[in-house]
């Protein structure tokens, strides 16, 4: 009977032993997995960085080239090469809409909202209930959905 015993107490230490392993097997692949997960997020978070990096050096260059197109003389508004330039702003644009960048609606009478929105000129005389805006001094752009660069307003009652 004693050789028995020792079987069953074996088989029952077998038994805890194997639920053990077998939880910490389930532990390592549950951390495994989150370690894959936040390397997922991390490549993907340093990617948009990155991007919005590149971004953000290449919005001074449109706003140049739209405020050189803006302030056109009238007598070269037809000029072919003038129009060709003002293709390459909506090409550009395109190519950037395809990365998901937004440009930021601010264009007169838009509520003011300062989540997007920077005000940097107000109307101190205008009278009214509703901030919005007047005038946009610099376009704002979200990529992904999130502000990379809020749009300079000014703002007026109304």
């Amino acid at each position: 009977m004693g050789y028995m015993m020792k079987n069953i107490k074996k088989e029952q230490e077998f038994e805890q032993k194997i639920i053990e392993l077998t939880d910490d097997l389930q532990r390592t692949r549950a951390d495994f997995e989150n370690y894959r997960k936040h390397s997922e997020n991390e490549r993907v978070m340093a990617r948009e960085s990155g991007q919005a990096s590149a971004i953000l050096r290449l919005l001074p260059v449109i706003d140049n080239i739209e405020r050189a197109i803006n302030y056109t003389p009238v007598e070269l508004k037809d000029n072919t090469w003038v129009q060709g330039v003002a293709g390459l702003v909506k090409n550009l644009e395109k190519s950037l809409d395809s990365l998901n960048l937004k440009r930021i609606e601010a264009s007169v009478g838009t509520v003011f909202n300062p989540e997007i929105h920077d005000a940097i000129q107000f109307d101190e005389n205008a009278t009214g209930e509703h901030e919005v805006i007047a005038d946009e001094l610099q376009a704002g752009y979200t990529l992904n959905g999130v502000p990379i660069r809020h749009a300079m307003v000014k703002v007026t009652r109304n």
